[in-house]
């Protein structure tokens, strides 16, 4: 009881930790692992593990009995897969561009092949087991890179490319990895190419492929007809989940992974009603499940395992790994794209593996160590080292690397709009056309999915429950905008996320209590006319839907216009245009405007004619 209570406590405290001092959680939950595992018979007085995963009946020692371990991680690792699965949409294939479309195939391809070979003639592995460890270092999940993004502010070329890359290539790379498992299985031991192997393998390919296809397409129609309680979706989708993990595998030995695989990302792409509360919820288990399993898994490892690895042999490899084979699968992958050489060398140096990785790498050890195949007790051991060197080596060079290369941003000037409600929409609209950065955030499924579809960037979230700053679409915002129906929301988000996503600026719409007060009273991050909230501005946005511009010669018209069109019932001052059409948010202080030939003041409604400019500075 002490043993399986204190892994949970570990594991949710390694993750506080890996949030606290922004790095990934699988560094600490390793690092916790190997102190209770292995590293921990140095200093006990029987030199055994303080947590034993594996149950002695000899010693009486051990928390899983027989299998129970084995079945444990295979189980978390298909939910963890299916998570995986549903977070890779089509549609983002066909907008992050070419060179992006190009590392997960060409640089996937690269880095599978090299260090498949690689392994083979360092490491002195039969070609099964290298160019498994191949597939399996293929990966670089969202969940390593986040904390190194969110702490940097890279220019948008390269956040971009590593922010996909790890979104992408996670299902991609765990798809790779199983199969190549499922032809060694396939095999049943002897790695021999036959008939028979050939055979088995074919059947878990098209298992996985029809069974993961047709239950996730049952869910979808389970789930669109309303067969499924609300308050039961979650745990009926877990509960099916596991029930098509375990029937693929009875239907074809070792194809359930490829299965769960399938079926999230086919889940990913319907349009499933609620299924952003599907992915929350699995959001959280795997979370739960990552701090049980990774704890869990380096404990598991042996002091004699951890021996494999230190070695010059070892060493070579790692290095050929990260300054090779990520550089060439970068820069094939990038031949003439927009991307510019310092961006690519960064780009090289940014390829932390992640959990999917050791996740799978784990699992797939124990399988093959248990069948005797050769060189199977290298697989954990191996991928283990390149996931914690990768992910010490970024975590603590990212900054210096990035400042050197100079792909730091030098001004963050996208804007956070709290709110896709009309008003919201058209303003984010506007601003997108003008060659800004606009990322709409809201609660209401609806009005992201309008958004959506007018071509913005938008996603749901909840800023109460949601932490934005793991959010990659943000990484170069300096403005924020709060304009949502509640005067709550909007005054909590520019106090939580001010400091985050406002450097440049945060601001609110006024409170209908506010309108009533003296301009001289009204609060800093007020915006726009000051004597409009979201009821008037969605008022005037429901009868004139459109942006209008005036030219304005000085600050005198500049400041008379603004008096003019707080004045209209149906006009709204929102920004200053400077003549090479960078957009400012108007602020209370007009004076800090410079007013020169070219500058427009930019306003939404009702166009207004014969301002009056007679009296010009």
């Amino acid at each position: 009881m002490v043993e399986l209570a204190g892994i949970i406590i570990l594991g949710i405290l390694a993750q506080w930790i890996a949030w606290k001092t922004k790095v990934p959680a699988i560094l600490p939950l390793i690092m916790v692992g190997l102190l209770v595992g292995p590293l921990s018979t140095l200093w006990t007085e029987n030199g055994q593990k303080l947590i034993e995963p594996i149950f002695d009946p000899s010693s009486g020692v051990g928390l899983f009995p027989g299998q129970s371990l084995f079945y444990f991680v295979s189980l978390a690792i298909g939910i963890i897969l299916f998570e995986g699965g549903l977070t890779l949409k089509r549609r983002e294939i066909n907008v992050v561009g070419p060179s992006i479309i190009r590392l997960i195939t060409i640089g996937s391809f690269i880095t599978f092949v090299g260090a498949g070979l690689s392994a083979y003639f360092i490491m002195d592995l039969s070609l099964s087991i290298a160019f498994l460890f191949g597939g399996l270092i293929i990966v670089t999940g969202p969940t390593v890179i986040a904390p190194i993004l969110q702490n940097l502010p890279l220019n948008r070329n390269v956040a971009t490319v590593l922010k996909w890359e790890g979104i992408l290539i996670d299902p991609i790379g765990a798809l790779v990895a199983v199969l190549v498992f499922e032809f060694i299985a396939s095999g049943e031991g002897s790695l021999e190419f036959s008939s028979t192997a050939f055979t088995s393998f074919i059947k878990i390919l098209l298992t996985g492929g029809a069974l993961g296809f047709a239950s996730a397409y049952g869910l979808y129609l389970l789930i669109k007809n309303e067969l499924v309680p609300h308050y039961l979706l979650n745990v009926f989708t877990l509960a099916l989940v596991l029930f098509v993990f375990v029937l693929s595998d009875l239907m074809a030995h070792e194809s359930g992974l490829l299965t769960v695989v399938v079926m999230g990302m086919v889940l990913g792409n319907l349009d499933v009603p609620r299924l952003k509360e599907i992915l929350s919820f699995k959001e959280s288990l795997s979370v739960l499940l990552i701090s049980i399993l990774f704890i869990l898994l380096a404990a598991n490892i042996d002091m004699s395992d951890l021996q494999l690895v230190f070695n010059i042999n070892c060493l070579v490899l790692f290095l050929v790994v990260i300054f090779i084979l990520r550089p060439l699968g970068v820069f094939m992958s990038t031949r003439n794209s927009e991307i510019t050489t310092p961006e690519k060398l960064f780009i090289s140096w940014v390829g932390p593996r992640g959990i999917v990785a050791a996740g799978v790498a784990s699992l797939f050890g124990i399988k093959l160590s248990q069948q005797g195949v050769p060189g199977a007790e290298y697989i954990t051991p191996l991928v283990f080292m390149i996931v914690m060197g990768t992910v010490l080596l970024n975590a603590t060079t990212a900054r210096f690397v990035a400042r050197w290369l100079n792909v730091i941003q030098t001004d963050s000037n996208g804007i956070l709009i709290i709110g896709a409600n009309m008003a919201a929409r058209i303003i984010g609209k506007y601003l997108q056309e003008n060659n800004r950065h606009v990322v709409l955030v809201d609660n209401n499924e609806t009005s992201v999915n309008i958004a959506q579809q007018d071509g913005m960037e938008a996603f749901q979230a909840n800023i109460y429950t949601d932490d934005l700053r793991d959010q990659f679409e943000l990484v170069d915002m300096g403005y924020l905008i709060a304009m949502t129906s509640s005067p709550e929301v909007n005054g909590y988000a520019v106090r939580k996320y001010q400091s985050i996503f406002g450097e440049l600026g945060a601001f609110r719409l006024i409170t209908p209590a506010e309108m009533t007060q003296d301009k001289a009273d009204l609060p800093d991050v007020g915006i726009f006319s000051y004597t409009d909230d979201f009821l008037n501005i969605n008022e005037v946005v429901r009868d004139y839907p459109k942006i209008q511009e005036i030219e304005i010669k000085n600050k005198s018209q500049l400041k008379k216009c603004v008096e003019r069109l707080a004045k209209e019932p149906k006009s709204i001052p929102l920004f200053f245009k400077e003549p090479d059409g960078y957009l400012e948010i108007l602020t209370p202080n007009l004076k800090k405007f410079q007013v020169e030939e070219g500058c427009k003041l930019v306003y939404l409604g009702k166009e207004v004619k014969n301002l009056d400019f007679s009296n010009p500075a």
